[in-house]
């Protein structure tokens, strides 16, 4: 059965910290977080005992030997080696970005992401119709010897059955995003061992407007059907979770665990740049917009439907109502966003951030986005009252 529960999180940033408030019931600082599951405690009533052993319990967590149900987003360029294994340390599942299969840049930060091999909980991901120009990046990952192979590969925007029986002979757990539910059936074919339901709130690439879902309908929609059609299917969400409210809703939803993108991008270790790290701490949630402006600028040839959510700037703003004349002659847009881009000004060049943006508050190191995500679900669960 799938687990529901609801919770919230601390915050980790500038707004008031549930930690401080002795009318929020916390679990017990030490335990849990590396790789060691809560037990019971005389201390704690049963609802928060319940708590203590519900993420031990959750599927992904089993499937993974993780503490806290939370996977690493392969975001290219951002989840590098460093990134992917400061998260598989904290208990989480780390994929590192190998995004558009650069082979040099996979075969850099993969090889940095295997200082925490021994956690076993490192993997990698990439854009589907990406491979279909060039595997070698894939290959080379599964071509390691078994200790250092991938735990997991995740493969989104694309058809991933051309690559799952090479996948599954390398030993790792293929994991499928989709954006819609008419995508589902395909991933079953290619032998996912986990489906992420993206919702359209998610940064980066997505499905676009026209098409794309809402986390908060599509996966309980989703859960549903892999319920009826291949229930031990794992389940992950994707898309406007960043604390622990925001995990603790996914798994009401339904979900197994939670892909996380965003807040992971805006922690010590990624490598996005520092500037568009600091952009994001000042932008709220109703300052992101999903469009092709920034793929035409930086010369990304993505399929439709999808397209790429980031920080609406003031350059996306110029153009956002002008697609087609900027697909017609994107020059003089590319010329200032180039410039943009080598001057770190990030009125100009963009900054990949979702609709969880409002949700965070600083960069801290991933370990501490990890373990304060998982207490504030562990938190709430113990707690008869949601607090803010």
């Amino acid at each position: 059965a799938r687990r529901l529960f609801a919770a919230n999180s601390p915050a980790i940033g500038k707004k008031s910290n549930a930690a401080d408030r002795p009318d929020v019931a916390r679990p017990p600082a030490a335990g849990g977080y590396a790789g060691r599951p809560y037990g019971l405690d005389s201390r704690w009533t049963p609802r928060q005992n319940h708590a203590m052993t519900i993420f031990s319990s959750s599927r992904l967590c089993a499937r993974f030997g993780l503490s806290t149900p939370i996977v690493l987003a392969p975001m290219a360029l951002a989840s590098g080696g460093a990134l992917a294994s400061a998260c598989a340390r904290a208990g989480a599942l780390g994929l590192v970005g190998g995004g558009y299969g650069d082979l040099a840049w996979t075969q850099r930060e993969y090889t940095l992401a295997l200082q925490a091999s021994h956690t076993n909980r490192i993997g990698c991901g990439f854009i589907t119709w990406k491979l279909d120009e060039d595997a070698s990046a894939l290959d080379w990952v599964l071509d390691h010897a078994p200790e250092h192979r991938p735990r997991a590969v995740m493969l989104s925007f694309g058809d991933a059955r051309r690559y799952a029986a090479r996948i599954a002979a390398s030993g790792a757990a293929l994991i499928c995003q989709i954006q819609r539910m008419e995508q589902a059936p395909q991933a079953l074919e290619a032998g996912a061992t986990a489906i992420v339901a993206q919702g359209a709130e998610a940064g980066g690439h997505g499905m676009n407007a026209l098409n794309g879902r809402a986390t908060m309908t599509f996966v309980p929609e989703l859960a549903d059907w892999l319920a009826a059609h291949s229930p031990d299917t794992l389940l992950l969400a994707a898309g406007g979770i960043a604390d622990g409210r925001t995990l603790a809703a996914a798994m009401v939803l339904g979900a197994d665990g939670a892909l996380v993108g965003s807040r992971l991008w805006a922690t010590a270790e990624s490598l996005a740049p520092q500037g568009a790290k600091e952009l994001a701490l000042r932008t709220d949630g109703d300052g992101t917009a999903r469009s092709e402006v920034f793929d035409i600028l930086r010369r990304k040839n993505w399929p439709a439907p999808y397209d790429f959510r980031a920080i609406r700037n003031p350059l996306h703003r110029a153009w956002e109502e002008r697609i087609e004349e900027l697909r017609s002659d994107p020059a003089a847009a590319r010329e200032v966003y180039d410039a943009g881009v080598l001057a770190g000004d990030y009125t100009s060049a963009h900054a990949t951030a979702g609709e969880a943006v409002g949700l965070v508050h600083d960069c801290a190191g991933a370990a501490d986005v990890v373990r304060a995500m998982g207490e504030g679900a562990l938190a709430a669960l113990g707690n008869p009252r949601l607090q803010h």
